[in-house]
C-alpha cells in the first residue's frame, strides 16, 4: 500500500510500549477532576519536554482551567498543521481495582481512560523527534475539563491556542465492547449533543395543616415529571430525540411545611444541532405554561453544555484511508452514540476528525468503578495518528 506506515516505524511504536505503559500506570495513580489538573499537566509537559518540540504552549484554556498545553513539532516547510488532542480530567469516582498502580486521590479515578489517550497522544513525542515533518507542523495537545463540556469550548476560545491555525484536528476515545484495537468510524453525526437542565420552581412555604396559605411546587413538578420525557416523540425529528429525567427534589424531609420551593433537572440530547434548538425551545415553554399555571416563579438554566461531534464526508475518508494504512480492522457503526463529546466544539477552527478504538469485547464499560484502560491498546492509536501524519504530511 502506497502510505502504509514504514516498518521502521511500527517497530518503533512497539518498543515504546514499556516506556508508555509506565506513564499510563503513572497518569493513573494521580488522577484529577476537571478544572484541577494542575499535576498532569506538569508530568505530561515533562515528557513532552524530554522529546524535545519546537516550543510547549502551557497554561491554555484559562475559563476552564488554564491547565491545557500543547508541544509543537514543526516542519522546515510550509504545510498543513495537524492537530492530535487527548483529554486530561478524571471522575469522581472511588477505585475498586486493586492494582500497583491503584489511584492515590481519594475518590477520584480514571474511570473513562483518559490517562490512556495521554499516553497515546505523548506517544507521537519521540516519533515526531525521531522523524520530525517535512513540511507543515504537528500539534499535540492536552485539553482539561472534558467530563464538564468546559474544556473544549475554553480552548477554542483562548486567542495562543486560535493562533496555532490548524487544518485538521484530531481526537479519539476508546470503546470497551469492541475487538482490541478495532476502528470505529461514522460519517456525520459520531455521538450526539447533550445539554443538562436544571428548573427552579419557586412558591411559598406554610404549614402543613394549611397548605392554602402558601403556593405549593408539587402539582407543578407532578405534572412535568409525566409531560417532559414525552415531549421528544410530539416532536418532528429525523434522528435521535431524548430527554431524561436525573434529578428531582422538593421542600426538605418534614412532616409540618408545605413546601415552597421544587427543583427538576434533565438531560436532553440530539444528533442534529438544529433538533436540539427545536427540543429546547419546546421543553422551555412547557415548563413556562406550567409554572404559570400553578402560580410559581420559574428559574432556568443549562450546565454542561455538549455540541454534536461529527465527521464531514472529506474527514471520513481521510479516517478511512489512515485505518487501512495502519492495519486496523474497521467497524462503520449505523447509528450515532448516544452519549456526548466535547470535541465537537473544534470543528469552529477546522475541520475534525473523531473515531473510536475498541478497547476489548470483554472490557468493562466506561464509569465503571472497576475500568482500567489497556496498555496494550497504545499501540493501535498510535499507529492510527501516524498513519494520519502520513496521509496528510507524506510527499
Amino acid at each position: 500500500m502506497k502510505n502504509a506506515l514504514p516498518s521502521i516505524v511500527v517497530e518503533e511504536i512497539s518498543n515504546l510500549l514499556p516506556e508508555l505503559t509506565q506513564l499510563r500506570r503513572d497518569l493513573h495513580k494521580y488522577p484529577e477532576l476537571s478544572g484541577q489538573e494542575e499535576a498532569t499537566a506538569r508530568y505530561v509537559k515533562a515528557y513532552l519536554q524530554r522529546h524535545m518540540p519546537a516550543r510547549i504552549l502551557t497554561r491554555l484554556g484559562a475559563t476552564a482551567s488554564g491547565t491545557g498545553l500543547a508541544a509543537v513539532y514543526e516542519g522546515s516547510e510550509e504545510g498543513p498543521t495537524l492537530m492530535f488532542r487527548a483529554d486530561m480530567d478524571a471522575l469522581p469516582i472511588p477505585e475498586q481495582n486493586h492494582l500497583p498502580y491503584n489511584s492515590l486521590n481519594k475518590g477520584v479515578s480514571h474511570k473513562c481512560g483518559h490517562d490512556g489517550h495521554m499516553s497515546m497522544v505523548a506517544g507521537l513525542a519521540p516519533l515526531l523527534h525521531r522523524h520530525p515533518p517535512k513540511k507543515g507542523r504537528v500539534v499535540l495537545f492536552m485539553q482539561p475539563a472534558e467530563e464538564t463540556g468546559e474544556g473544549a469550548r475554553a480552548l477554542v476560545q483562548d486567542p495562543h491556542f486560535r493562533e496555532l491555525k490548524p487544518d485538521y484536528i484530531f481526537g479519539l476515545h476508546n470503546l470497551p465492547g469492541y475487538p482490541l484495537g478495532q476502528l470505529v468510524l461514522r460519517e456525520g453525526t459520531f455521538c450526539a449533543a447533550s445539554k443538562g437542565l436544571r428548573v427552579v420552581l419557586t412558591g411559598g412555604t406554610a404549614h402543613a395543616a394549611e397548605p392554602e396559605r402558601g403556593i405549593s411546587p408539587a402539582g407543578a413538578l407532578a405534572r412535568l415529571l409525566q409531560v417532559l420525557p414525552a415531549l421528544p416523540d410530539q416532536l418532528p425529528h429525523k434522528e435521535l430525540l431524548l430527554l431524561t429525567l436525573t434529578h428531582a427534589q422538593m421542600g426538605e424531609p418534614s412532616f409540618g411545611i408545605s413546601p415552597g420551593q421544587a427543583v427538576l433537572q434533565a438531560t436532553l440530547r440530539a444528533n442534529l444541532e438544529e433538533e436540539m434548538t427545536v427540543l429546547s425551545e419546546a421543553v422551555e415553554a412547557q415548563i413556562r405554561t406550567v409554572a404559570q399555571e400553578f402560580g410559581l416563579r420559574l428559574a432556568l438554566s443549562y450546565h454542561e453544555v455538549f455540541p454534536v461531534t461529527q465527521n464531514n464526508a472529506v474527514v471520513s475518508e481521510i479516517l478511512s484511508r489512515a485505518a487501512a494504512a495502519a492495519g486496523l480492522s474497521v467497524h462503520h457503526k449505523e447509528e450515532a452514540f448516544r452519549w456526548s463529546e466535547d470535541f465537537g466544539h473544534y470543528n469552529q477552527l477546522a475541520p475534525s476528525g473523531f473515531f473510536g478504538l475498541g478497547s476489548g469485547t470483554e472490557q468493562l464499560n466506561l464509569h465503571n468503578a472497576s475500568y482500567d484502560f489497556p496498555d496494550a491498546l497504545i499501540p493501535y492509536g498510535l499507529k492510527m495518528y501516524w498513519a494520519l501524519i502520513n496521509e496528510l504530511m507524506g510527499e
